[in-house]
């Protein structure tokens, strides 16, 4: 490997402002194709429309690009922000960066939370948001000096190709023997071959001596990153401590914090042991529930899963303090140890894995109709280091396993790959070749939305069969549940702004598991809540975990359990401490409600954000094929009999099947149409003049996009 080098392009001095009250009140601009870089202001107005994060992100994006803009235009941006309690040390989960940008994958509005410390770094270096427009020629880095109040681009040179190798080298270069203070951006050369790249922010494990790292994967927003030649961002910055937000009311801060976190202490071990496993607690749960995807969707439960489950990954993570923020107690962020892969270019080496989690658990397992854990984590540090969205990858090939078994495609199209269900070593190479756009597996890396075009296009597929089996909407892979039986979680996957994504509206758990939301009425109510109050997360720079994944010991007791409102109590406490904005629970869901509403115009100025787009294929809906209906009939047929009214007796199970799928399908539009009346949206699900009026988000170009579009 040649030698690394970085050759300064530009150095741009900057006066480091006073952080008040949460916010560094100024953005940085950073142009890459002329080099140019610049502060601007935070104005009020966005501090009170907009709040932080995800709206500071939307807002800046939103002014750089056109209705007409497609990703790989220099004019998009890439936008990242942490928000005005992003950075806290004292209150669980309070270390999220959001990212931005006009998605590879979609074509649309793409927003992505993710952990590590890049986020609260940028801002104590003096900047709530980072906006990144233009493409350099060269691969360029740019390091933000907050220590020296300096920004500078460098043209690279020697780099190593993937992810972890690269952050690890830049920590150790720009940390000045203090790798603490640094943190990486970066993603790997999957990014640069396929419609599917992730960001890696990194964060810097003392007790391990290494740097760690976090995903944000959804959307494409690595693809977009490596198309404007960056290198990598670097950010700089020391001691962060419980006044470095320089909160309107420290000892109040101090007062909710310990609250939270002793909740998540007392709780944490009693319930989902986050601390020990993280998310792969989910596994055994979703198996149990039915709801855990299993060959394409298919199935939602299979013999095997206990061999990918908590108890499984407890012994296979690394034991120690797993926070990727700084006294995080929710502390979820485990990783393998010396794990030593047996394919590509790190086979027989050992290499540190973050993760698995279980969304790349259900994806990358008991999706390809592989239940082998090792191969799971296989999976999981490629993803990362290649610069791959494990979500997208593993849906990805489960579609293409499924048109494989059904003859949809065959060797002839997969470069004489045998894809069917199982086949560890099929996926492994087709990963392999994501990474550098070769073979089928260049196919595989466009998302599945272009691989039913391509499939129907090239090779003769039937497009009918595989709308329905192909698990995307909005051109976004869908995450890793079963929504056939939870009508609320087909309206989180089909109403949720960027697609399918259940960081918007995880209420499979809620629906299925605790039957918290059994009715209609309730299921709608909770399409508006839920995605308004998680979205609040993502403005303020925090992780949603500590809010219900960890809940109160008498919350089951208490009027709202779905809200698990004594914590939305702590957060309301928790933003009046530190901005200085008095706020009550309510109030966090009318900031959210601006910037969600905004956001779906914004979707609308792209060419999106119509009823039209909240469709979802038939498999999230119910049973596609009639295998899969007499798999679950004894399920299906009661369904038909007592929700229905209908005699099964001597129906065909096909004609079942088509039956079943008429109810659910109407079912399904009647959610669109009360979740649209209650969100203050149009039938066509176009926010109406008098909601973006009494939200105050009538600016004159959202009015422009609107009247475009027959609201007026």
């Amino acid at each position: 490997m040649a030698t690394f080098t970085a050759r300064e392009m530009k150095r741009f001095g900057y006066e480091k402002p006073l952080i008040e009250k949460g916010y560094a009140n100024q953005t940085l601009y950073v142009n890459l194709s002329d080099r140019d870089i610049a502060v601007r202001p935070v104005t009020e107005q966005m501090k009170e429309v907009f709040v932080g994060g995800k709206g500071f992100d939307l807002w800046l994006l939103w002014q750089a690009v056109r209705g007409s803009t497609r990703w790989n235009d220099p004019e998009n941006a890439l936008c990242i922000a942490s928000g005005p309690l992003g950075g806290t040390p004292i209150y669980p989960g309070s270390g999220k960066s959001i990212v931005t940008s006009i998605s590879a994958t979609t074509g649309s509005v793409m927003d992505s939370n993710v952990g590590g410390y890049f986020g609260p770094y940028l801002k104590f270096s003096g900047f709530d948001a980072l906006a990144i427009q233009g493409k350099s020629k060269v691969p360029a880095i740019v390091f933000i000096d907050g220590i020296e109040q300096r920004v500078h681009i460098f043209e690279a040179a020697g780099l190593p190709g993937e992810a972890h190798e690269i952050s690890a080298l830049l920590t150790d270069y720009f940390g000045g023997g203090e790798p603490k203070d640094i943190s990486v951006v970066t993603t790997g050369p999957g990014a640069r071959h396929t419609l599917i790249g992730c960001l890696n922010f990194s964060w810097y494990d003392q007790a391990r001596s290494r740097s760690r790292l976090k995903q944000a994967g959804r959307g494409g927003v690595g693809t977009v990153f490596a198309d404007k030649g960056i290198a990598a961002l670097v950010v700089r910055w020391h001691t962060v401590t419980v006044s470095s937000n320089n909160p309107a009311d420290l000892s109040a801060l101090k007062k909710v914090a310990r609250l939270h976190s002793r909740d998540v202490v007392e709780q944490d071990p009693k319930q989902n042991h986050m601390s020990s496993v993280g998310t792969a607690h989910l596994v055994t749960i979703m198996n149990d529930y039915d709801l855990l995807p299993v060959r394409n969707y298919r199935y939602g439960s299979h013999p095997d899963a206990a061999a990918m489950g908590e108890d499984v990954f407890r012994g296979l993570f690394d034991k120690g303090f797993d926070g990727c923020w700084i006294g995080c107690t929710l502390s979820c962020a485990h990783g393998v140890k010396d794990f030593v892969p047996v394919s590509g270019p790190y086979k027989g080496q050992k290499v540190f894995v973050d993760g698995p989690e279980y969304e790349t658990i259900a994806g990358c397992g008991s999706n390809l109709g592989i239940f082998d854990p090792l191969f799971v984590v296989e999976m999981n540090f490629y993803c990362d280091t290649y610069g791959l969205d494990s979500i997208s990858v593993g849906t990805g090939i489960a579609f293409a396993m499924e048109c494989f078994e059904t003859g949809l495609i065959t060797t002839a199209h997969t470069g004489g790959m045998d894809l069917s269900f199982g086949n560890r070593e099929s996926a492994l190479a087709l990963l392999h070749q994501m990474a550098t756009g070769e073979g089928f597996g260049a196919v595989v890396g466009q998302g599945v939305r272009r691989m039913k075009e391509i499939f129907s296009r090239d090779y003769g597929a039937d497009l009918a069969v595989m709308s329905d089996i192909g698990m995307e909407a909005k051109g976004l892979e869908f995450s890793e549940y079963m929504s056939k039986e939870s009508l609320a979680q087909q309206g989180g996957y089909g109403l949720a702004l960027k697609g399918p994504q259940h960081d918007e509206a995880w209420l499979i758990f809620l629906d299925m598991v605790h039957n918290f939301i059994p009715t209609f009425e309730s299921k709608a109510e909770a399409l508006h809540w839920f995605p308004l109050f998680r979205t609040w997360f993502g403005l303020c720079g925090l992780c949603k975990l500590p809010w219900n994944d960890v809940t109160p010991a008498d919350n089951k007791e208490t009027p709202e359990p779905a809200k698990v409102m004594k914590h939305v109590e702590w957060y309301a406490q928790y933003f009046s401490a530190v901005t200085g904005r008095k706020a009550l629970p309510e109030d966090l869901i009318a900031m959210s409600e601006k910037v969600y509403t905004f956001q779906r115009i914004f979707s609308l100025k792209m060419g999106f954000g119509r009823r039209v787009h909240d469709t979802i294929p038939y498999r999230a809906v119910g049973p596609v094929t009639v295998d899969e209906y007499e798999s679950r009939a004894d399920r299906y047929d009661g369904q038909l009999k007592d929700i229905y009214n209908l005699d099964v007796e001597g129906k065909e199970t096909r004609e079942k099947v088509r039956i079943l799928r008429r109810l659910r399908e109407e079912r399904y539009e009647r959610l669109k149409d009360a979740v649209y009346e209650r969100r203050g949206w149009t039938e066509d699900g176009i926010p109406t003049l008098d909601t973006v009026r009494r939200l105050g988000i009538d600016f004159p170009e959202v009015l422009e996009v609107l009247k475009a579009h027959g609201v007026a």
